[in-house]
């Protein structure tokens, strides 16, 4: 029986939901923000080769990923949201009061049911495995219900491989156009383009600044998001690695494509990196999720105690999303740049 087979509870919402999705919407906007314009309604969005077509501006917008519903915050929509869920840190700097009536469905991935509950008339996500076989549910099952569904373009576009095992390869390296993209293209579904552009204007400004002047292409990195029996390091060609690849360093593990290969300690010790980048997460599904556990570890562990980085104590701390495909990995640009100056690597 597949996992999320059609419940009774799904077949008694079905009507209520035909007229969310399908109904006019209410007049009205949160404070601060304008009211969104019909105009231009039914618009389709091409997401990653997948249609998403909407008759309206959403007004009952379900985000699965802590990444998408900063995003859907960032632009001013809270007023729009009526759930969210799998979190892996506190809310971004600056979004606490927009977030703080939003209801949590799940911490981490809620049931279909739960999420139809909530009666949403758009569902977005970060990750195909959110929303997708094995995940909340698929597209195609929000979809059969008067939902368009949306997967951040991050994790479903070309060069993206999600079937190899555990969090996918990418056979093309991520860059910060993807997240970008995903802000025009949230943008466009609510009717609010010019705050999108605006939004990506401002993170562009960001990253400028955050790199400029600086020099440190000879300095190798190592990203370690959590456990500490076996390891998930960054690899290639992920959020991590477009963080590198913006301030200039090297990657330790630039040599596999898988997104955060599980590696051994041993193999860590043969390349020694400058300076370690530590994942300071606030969820509890994995060993070692703070930055504090994970220094731990390090400078305890017969394996690593010794690398040049845990003895100098080169360590750079991150959020888990930071570490993701979202609007926050600009914020890790800045954080590990800033990190590196204060480490006096910069020149």
């Amino acid at each position: 029986m597949p996992r999320y087979a059609r419940s009774p509870l799904t077949l008694l919402l079905l009507p209520v939901l035909l007229l969310t999705a399908c109904g006019q919407p209410e007049e009205g906007g949160g404070e601060g923000t304008e009211t969104v314009a019909e105009s231009g309604y039914p618009r389709t969005i091409d997401n990653c080769g997948h249609e998403v077509t909407l008759d309206a501006a959403p007004r009952r917008a379900v985000s699965l990923n802590q990444g998408t519903t900063e995003i859907l915050l960032a632009l001013h929509l809270e007023d729009r949201v009526v759930g969210t869920a799998t979190w892996t840190d506190p809310i971004m700097a600056g979004l606490e009061e927009a977030e703080a009536d939003i209801p949590r469905l799940a911490e981490n991935g809620p049931s279909f049911e739960r999420v139809l509950e909530a009666e949403p008339d758009f569902v977005t996500a970060s990750f195909v495995s959110t929303l997708g076989t094995g995940g909340v549910a698929t597209r195609e099952q929000f979809e059969e219900l008067g939902v368009p569904a949306y997967v951040s373009p991050t994790d479903c576009a070309v060069g993206k491989d999600n079937e190899s095992g555990g969090d996918g390869s990418r056979d093309e390296p991520l860059t910060l156009d993807a997240v970008y993209g995903e802000i025009h293209d949230l943008a466009e579904a609510f009717g609010v383009e010019e705050r999108g552009e605006e939004l990506v204007a401002e993170l562009r400004r960001r990253v400028d600044t955050a790199t400029e002047d600086l020099r440190v292409e000879d300095v190798s990195l190592m990203y370690w998001f959590a456990n500490s029996q076996s390891p998930y390091l960054a690899g290639c060609c992920g959020a991590p690695g477009a963080i590198t690849r913006a301030i200039g360093a090297e990657n330790a593990f630039d040599d596999t494509h898988d997104e955060w290969p599980q590696i051994n300690w041993e193999t860590v010790a043969d390349r020694d990196p400058d300076v370690i980048v530590l994942g300071d997460l606030t969820r509890e599904s994995q060993t070692a999720e703070t930055a504090a556990a994970k220094i731990e570890f390090l400078e305890e562990n017969p394996a690593t105690r010794n690398l040049t980085a845990v003895k100098e104590e080169r360590y750079v701390l991150l959020s888990g999303q930071a570490m993701n495909p979202s609007i926050r990995t600009v914020e890790g640009i800045e954080l590990v740049a800033e990190g590196l100056r204060e480490l006096g690597y910069a020149r």
